[in-house]
């Protein structure tokens, strides 16, 4: 993935501590340790089970006994000077950029751009206290994307899903869902999920919320490898790979040796992959209307 030339963005809020870009260059092998606390960080990116969190992409889980200081770091606002955090503003930007154009075009709103808030091991969000444990996710309250890039590692090493596009893609797929939030589609299905029967229910709303988080990520890729030609060899195998890794189905056979498709959240390999590739291929927002299907 060529992404130097994407240009940078100033909607980054810059929370992390020490020096400014502590934790090294995402193309490294680093990452966290191998103790539960990296384990329920990925289970809780694709798996959480708090509604309110469920909107925002990401969820906290039950039970967990997360041990981590909130230290509140020195905001610093803009570009970051180190390669992890020029990454992180440049696909960023790149969101910025396609969005601009083709949310007025194809659904005659203005984007808004979100503010990417990079931090280690927790913070404070307009949805509660955020952690690393709870993977990246969007809060529709500040409108703010959250985002530890350690999990960026942890995602190479414990689901095979490394490589700059799979990281790309899970940073679109936070935009995608304040892409939703302009749509007006997440009060609603808030709203709709506080009405519902049953657990099987509201998770079966988070699931379509979700999958089109995953095609919107799909369109902005589409309509940026047409501006910029960004993409390389192997890139869109990537983030497939990374869309199958994060399937329920897969995450629950592999965390319990079962799979209860009532408690899906964010839904199947299958699903995942084909809604990305939706997107991809379209480069459509109506074409990700989840809940018309």
């Amino acid at each position: 993935m060529r992404w130097e030339e994407f240009g940078r963005s100033e909607n980054i809020e810059d929370r992390r501590g020490g020096e400014p870009g502590g934790g090294g260059f995402i193309r490294g092998g680093g990452g966290l340790g191998l103790g539960t606390m990296v384990v329920l960080g990925l289970l809780g990116w694709a798996l959480g089970i708090d509604p309110r969190l469920l909107i925002g992409g990401a969820e906290m889980l039950s039970g967990g006994r997360q041990h981590q200081q909130s230290v509140e770091r020195p905001q610093r606002k803009g570009v970051p000077p180190d390669q992890m955090g020029q990454f992180v503003s440049a696909v960023v930007a790149a969101n910025e950029t396609v969005w601009s154009e083709i949310l007025p075009r194809q659904a005659k709103i203005r984007y808004v751009p979100p503010t990417l808030v990079l931090f280690s091991g927790a913070t404070r969000s307009g949805c509660g206290h955020a952690q690393s444990a709870m993977g990246p996710f969007y809060c529709p309250l500040d409108r703010k994307v959250y985002l530890d890039t350690s999990f960026f590692q942890d995602m190479q090493r414990r689901m095979g899903g490394g490589g700059d596009f799979a990281y790309a893609y899970v940073i679109a797929h936070e935009i995608g869902h304040h892409v939703e939030n302009l749509l007006g589609i997440l009060p609603k299905v808030q709203a709709a999920q506080q009405r519902a029967s049953g657990r099987g229910q509201a998770n079966a709303l988070s699931v379509r919320v979700e999958l089109m988080a995953d095609c919107l990520a799909g369109v902005w890729a589409a309509h940026a490898e047409q501006k910029y030609r960004f993409l390389e060899k192997g890139d869109i195998e990537q983030a497939v790979r990374t869309a199958q890794a994060i399937g329920d189905d897969r995450l629950q056979r592999s965390s319990q040796g079962y799979v209860v498709p009532d408690s899906f959240t964010h839904g199947s390999s299958a699903q995942r992959v084909q809604w990305l590739s939706t997107g991809l291929k379209s480069g459509q927002i109506q074409a990700c209307d989840t809940f018309a299907r």
